[in-house]
Parts: structure tokens; sequence; C-alpha cells
């Protein structure tokens, strides 16, 4: 087929990445100058390697050596984090390959058009089960640009039943973004956070639960609401002129015209079935909840691998989309190289404590909501520039871990307030790739989407300002 022919869905892009290495050579080099400004220190650690309030030490300034800093991308293998780096990196090659070849061979399409298509005919229904649907691949399984690559049948779908263009995008685009970004699983963020600042990933999951019940809801009233607008008025539609067009050429896109479309919704719903309850076993079984990231990776490569040569005909070519779903990836493994340099080269020239003892002073006394909304717009900004939620954790979760266990802010509720700040501005922010790329997909300017979904960002940046506010009352 054609599809298959194409680049992996999950390759990342020339220009985004250029963008990240550049971004991150300026911290990586900017790191290293500090050394030459920032006097060395130290805190006393407990047992458990957290740092003691009130025992900094203030050294002397002494600059790090120029090569410590060019070879720290290299050297991070060879570091106190190196494990963790590794096992990081081939969770996302493995994830990337495995979900490649669910892309491949049609698994992501037929499943959810199987699950949409059934329901149609009950516009509201069909509208919360795709958004239900989509959430959840983003919340548990960390599925976002994965999922964007069935914007079109979505619109399509949407437009076949008498709805627009925005409906579709509401559906696919936002809903997995918001799925994403309100994580109960995910292991592009939970995982991955929970991995680097040493704490259990399923530790105030109650409370990810009922921020993506909210979030689930606010994305079906919004959805909801605009379907009965548009219905009462159709010139309401943002997309109602060219949405014209598009239904003049409206073909036939039901998935069972997929060949063997029956057999591989079976294999890949299986599939699916035996990831969740993996997720499930990880979450209730403490014994192997510290090892999430190898237990996901063994099931993932091999669930995969498996559940590719029983949906294709074509055997050999399942291990060729595993091996271009890596090879797409690798770009990653070199940026969360690079983004853990930043904190080996601060840990040898010995001022990520004095850092740490700036931050804690700043915060001191300010309140832990004060400090959790701080912590939570740092993490807005640097998303205008970093796209990629692995690399900021890479970057970010080593020192402020730390700072936040100093504050009695627990790893739970730092990470909720990363995944809220790491998400939701993916389908705003206009420097990120993949928010044009299903903009251009569903024929969407960029200042009408804006002018359709500036509301509800609003609101969704209450709503988490909200929630952190709770939790931090609460003592989550």
């Amino acid at each position: 087929m054609e599809k298959n022919k194409q680049k992996s869905f999950s390759s990342i892009g020339l220009r985004s990445f250029l963008i990240v290495i550049i971004l991150l050579t300026v911290v990586i080099a900017v790191s290293g100058a500090l050394s030459y400004f920032i006097p060395q220190g130290e805190f006393q650690k407990d047992e458990s390697g957290a740092i003691i309030p009130g025992s900094y030490v203030e050294g002397e300034v002494n600059g790090i050596a120029i090569w410590r800093i060019i070879t720290a991308p290299v050297r991070v293998f060879a570091s106190e984090d190196s494990l963790t780096i590794i096992m990081i990196s081939l969770f996302l090659l493995i994830m990337s390959g495995a979900f490649n070849i669910l892309d491949k061979t049609n698994g992501i399409k037929v499943f959810i058009g199987r699950l949409i298509s059934r329901l149609s005919g009950k516009v509201a229904p069909l509208v919360c089960i795709c958004v239900l649907v989509f959430m959840l691949f983003g919340s548990f399984f960390g599925m976002f640009e994965e999922l964007c690559t069935l914007i079109p049948l979505v619109v399509v779908l949407m437009l076949s039943l008498g709805m627009d263009t925005m409906t579709g995008l509401g559906a696919c685009m936002l809903a997995a973004c918001f799925g994403f970004s309100a994580a109960i699983t995910n292991p592009f963020s939970v995982g991955l956070a929970s991995s680097v600042a040493g704490s259990d990933p399923m530790d105030g999951v109650w409370l990810r639960i009922v921020f993506f019940i909210l979030t689930y809801g606010l994305l079906c009233v919004f959805l909801l609401f605009h379907i009965r607008t548009i219905k009462k008025d159709p010139t309401r539609s943002l997309t109602y002129e060219s949405d014209i067009e598009k239904r003049k050429s409206l073909g036939n896109l039901e998935t069972d015209t997929i060949p063997n479309s029956g057999r591989i919704f079976k294999v890949y719903s299986v599939f699916f079935a035996v990831q969740l309850t993996v997720l499930i076993l990880i979450a209730s079984v403490r014994a192997i909840s510290g090892l999430a990231i190898p237990i996901l990776c063994v099931s993932f490569l091999f669930g995969g691998i498996i559940c590719g040569l029983l949906a294709s005909d074509d055997k050999k070519a399942v291990f060729k989309y595993f091996g271009s779903g890596v090879v797409s990836m690798l770009p990653a493994v070199i940026m969360i190289a690079m983004a853990s340099s930043v904190k080996l080269i601060m840990a040898e020239s010995k001022i990520i404590d004095t850092i740490m003892n700036v931050v804690i002073n700043t915060l001191e006394g300010k309140g832990k909501f004060f400090s959790v909304i701080l912590i939570y717009f740092l993490i807005l900004i640097l998303q205008i520039f970093i796209g990629s939620a692995s690399a900021k954790i890479m970057l970010v979760v080593p020192i402020v871990a730390p700072i936040c266990a100093s504050l009695g802010i627990s790893p739970a509720l730092f990470i909720l307030a990363y995944c809220m700040a790491d998400g939701f501005t993916d389908v705003i922010i206009p420097t990120n790739p993949i928010l044009l790329v299903g903009l251009s997909m569903a024929n969407v300017s960029y200042t009408k989407w804006v002018k359709w979904t500036w509301k509800l960002q609003l609101i969704v940046f209450a709503l988490t300002i909200g929630v952190l506010f709770f939790g931090t009352c609460i003592g989550y």
C-alpha cells in the first residue's frame, strides 16, 4: 500500500530536531559557563539522597574544563544516571517501533474506526466515545502524534454525519492532546518523570484519575455545545464554506474496506487488552511497580511484533516497520543525552547545590502553592522552546525534584504540575509542529483554530490551577 511507503508517524521532523538541538546546545554552553561565575557548594544529604535543608556549605568558583562540556553528551552514558538514560532510550525506541507496526498494518485506524463507526447516526454518543478513546490512548499510552495521523479519517467521518471539520479536530487532536496532558500512566510523562525522580509512578494516581474525568467532561461539553450551535445555524461554523466543498468529495471511508480488517481488529483488541492488563498489574503489584519501564519495554516489544505478524500478510515487512520506527526515534536519544548533559556538567562543576540553595531561599516562606505555581510556569515557558516531553524531563526533573522535596512538595504533586504544563499548550503554541501539521491535514488556518479554542484553553488553565490548589491543600 502507498501508506507503507511513508515515513514512520513517530519520526521527528528535521526542523524540530535542529531547533531542540540548538536550544539544548545553548543550555549546555550556559551551564558550563555558569561554573566560571557561580561558586561551588554542597548540601548534606540523608540516607535516601534527599538534601538536608540548612546544611548548605559554599565553596570557591572553579570553572569546569571545556573538554568536559563538549564530551558531556557522550559521557552521560557512563555517569551515575547511565542506567536510567539507557532504559529510557530503549523504551522510546521500542515504543516507537511497536506503534509504527500498528500504524503500518492499519491497526490503529481499524481499531478506532470500528469503535466509532458502530455509533454512527448517534452524534452525541459518537463524539463522546471518540473523545474517550483518543483520550485514553493519550493518558495511558502517551499517544499524541500517532493519533493525529487519523485526523483525515475522523474529520471526514464527522462531516459525513452532518458535523464540521472543527468537530473532527476536537474529537481527535484535542482529545489526544488532552488525554496526554491528563495523564494517568502516560509513560512519556508520568512514567519517565517518576523514574528520573526516583518515585513510584502509581503514587497519587487517584487525583490524576479525577483530573482525567474532569478534563474529559470539559472537552465533551465544549464539543457538544459547539455541535448544538452549528446545528441551529451551520453558518456559525468557522469552516462552513470549506466544509461544503469537502462534503462534495466525500468517499467511502468504511474501515471494513481495508483487507483483513476483521482479523486486524481482533488482533489489536487483544494487544491493547494485554497492555492494559500489564499496566493494571504494575499499578496493583508493588513488587514490580519499580520495574514499570523494563516491563513495558518487553510487553510492547514482543506484543507489537507478534500482533504485527498475526495482522499482516507480509511477515518480513513487520520487522522492517519495527526497524523504521526505531530509527525514526533515534534523534530523541540524542536529545535525551544532551538534556542529561546539563545535570552532569552542573554536578561535575559542583554548582547544582548552589543553584538549588538560591531557589530554595527564593521560595522559602512563599508557601507550597506559590512554589508549585512557579514550577508550573517554569515548565510552561520551557514548553515554548522545547516541545519534547522526555527532553524537558531529563533537563528539569533532576534539578527541581530535590527542591520540591526540601519544600515538602510531593513527587506526585510536582509530576501532576509537570504534566499539566507540558501537554495542553501543544494545541495552542504555534511553534508546535504537530499542531501545524494537524491543521494542515484538516485545511484549517491557525487563526481560526485559536479563535475556536482560546476560551477552552483559558478554562483548562483555570481548572489546572484549581486542581493544583486542591492538591496542595490536602497534602497530596
